[in-house]
Parts: structure tokens; C-alpha cells; sequence
């Protein structure tokens, strides 16, 4: 009986492992269900040609901005800007100490101060990273129909 029984398990036992090797097998072609997406009617599992990098607007004065509270658009280019924890190159023009002379706008006050509020001798941590708010104004259509309004007070 008992080796009946350790007979059936490792049977059970084979059996599914063969089932669930089938069933990863199985997944080889992953379509996208003919849905077009922002990346084209493009297979899930195949990666596609990268798009073109949009061409950046050169040097310019401040951009206007449309809602409140929206961060300063960054009217130049920035690839090739290290933002890391070792250097921050937008400081080297924005931070109060170079902004007069580079002829760049000062960062906000804001960005000195500490998630409680006490004001700081130097940038807080948490503003360092200018990049993950702060972005480049590309000359690019927009990716999805838009009919956003400006904030009438920002008019």
C-alpha cells in the first residue's frame, strides 16, 4: 500500500512539473492584442528602435508657466548636466552664489529649507535633484490630444 501510494505521488509529482514546464513554454509569442499604444502597434516582446531625441530649444528666457505651483520649465539644453550625489552642474549657475554673475535665474528660496521649514545654509537634500521636477522644454507635438488652459491668473 505504501509503495502504491509513494507511486501515485511521484507520478502527481512528474506530472505537474511536466504540466508547468508546458505552460512557460507556451508563452512565446506575447501580441499586443491589436492595441496601438504610445509606442506603436508594436509586439510586447520585441523591443523596437528607440525614437529620435526631440530637438531642444537653445538658450532662451524663462518660460511661462500654466498652472500654479508648476516648477520652472528649463529653457536650455541639459543632456550631459551630472545632477548626482557627487555634483550638481545646475548649481554651478542657479544656486544664489552664481546666478547674478552667470545671468541665470536664483532658485527659490524654498529649495533651502528643510522638510520642518528651518532655513539651511545650503540646498536641502530633498530639493538636490533638480531633474525630478525641473524639465527640459523639447520642441516636440504633444503625445496625446490636449486641451489644457492656462490658469486664468497666469494669463
Amino acid at each position: 500500500m505504501r509503495k502504491l501510494l509513494a507511486v501515485l505521488l511521484t507520478a502527481g509529482i512528474l506530472f505537474s512539473v511536466s504540466a508547468q514546464s508546458t505552460e512557460t513554454t507556451k508563452i512565446e509569442n506575447v501580441n499586443n492584442g491589436g492595441v496601438a499604444s504610445l509606442r506603436g502597434i508594436t509586439e510586447l516582446d520585441v523591443t523596437r528602435k528607440a525614437d529620435e531625441l526631440k530637438r531642444v530649444i537653445k538658450d532662451r528666457s524663462p518660460i511661462d508657466r500654466d498652472y500654479v505651483y508648476q516648477p520652472p520649465l528649463i529653457p536650455h539644453q541639459t543632456r550631459h548636466y551630472e545632477v548626482s550625489l557627487n555634483a550638481n552642474k545646475c548649481l554651478s549657475c542657479h544656486s544664489w552664489k552664481y546666478a547674478g554673475e552667470m545671468g541665470a535665474t536664483k532658485i527659490s528660496v524654498t529649495h533651502y529649507q528643510s522638510r520642518e521649514g528651518e532655513v539651511l545654509s545650503d540646498v536641502s537634500p530633498r530639493r538636490y535633484f533638480c531633474l525630478q521636477c525641473h524639465v527640459t522644454q523639447a520642441d516636440a507635438s504633444p503625445l496625446i490630444g490636449n486641451d489644457f488652459k492656462r490658469v486664468d491668473s497666469l494669463r
